[in-house]
């Protein structure tokens, strides 16, 4: 086994942060809810909407370092192999199958993550950041005659906002199981807590790393 550097300083730093912040505004969203005691109702209220500003702002530096950086192209879906990594995560990882697809620099998620993920940023978090923004601002946007705001009830808003934290608390669930997919436990959450993924020794990115080495000292 081989390590090569997959998950740079700024990628660690907003997975970690988008994954504190999300669990966060789940705990304080659900004491706001009644479920749980822990704040008080008027200090979770306030804490989850710091919370939430702060969230946008890691959202805009992320959506930017995307862009600046090509990263964004992890996310194109594709169908090839798809259905195999399916099949992998139904049926195959419980029999030892070999896994139909090799994370690498280039390729950090396979198709079916691309999919996901993809998913998660078009439209769970878009559903839920654009209802939480319409609810704490909907008297001032209604006082104002807003169309998109005086046609929507302020409970069908808060339903929607609901919702959609739900599914992205499913989507966290789903996603914490997934790391644990890897060749050990703990193998996925150490890649990203350091940056380094181990690979096996024949794994195509190294090949490319040797290449890019020997091209430097030519």
């Amino acid at each position: 086994m081989k390590r090569i550097y997959v998950y740079k300083k700024f990628n660690r730093f907003w997975h970690w942060s988008q994954s504190a912040l999300i669990f966060f505004l789940a705990l304080t969203g659900f004491e706001i809810h009644d479920s749980i005691h822990l704040f008080g109702f008027e200090k979770a209220v306030e804490l989850h909407r710091n919370a939430s500003f702060i969230l946008l702002a890691l959202i805009a530096m992320a959506i930017f370092w995307h862009i600046t950086t090509g990263e964004w192209k992890q996310y194109i879906p594709t169908l090839s192999k798809l259905k195999a990594q399916i099949h992998y995560y139904t049926v195959g990882m419980f029999k030892n199958e070999p896994h139909p697809t090799l994370k690498s620099i280039r390729n950090k998620l396979n198709p079916l993550q691309a999919v996901v993920y993809l998913g998660f940023k078009l439209v769970m978090a878009p559903m839920i950041i654009l209802s939480g923004l319409l609810y704490l601002y909907y008297k001032i946007l209604d006082a104002n005659n807003i169309v998109i705001v005086s046609d929507i009830p302020l409970d069908v808003i808060a339903a929607i906002h609901t919702l959609g934290a739900y599914l992205i608390m499913a989507f966290a669930v789903v996603h914490v199981y997934m790391t644990t997919t890897g060749h050990s436990l703990t193998a996925n959450i150490k890649a990203m807590l350091t940056g380094w993924e181990e690979v096996d020794d024949d794994h195509p990115d190294l090949y490319r790393e040797d290449e890019n080495s020997n091209s430097k000292t030519k």
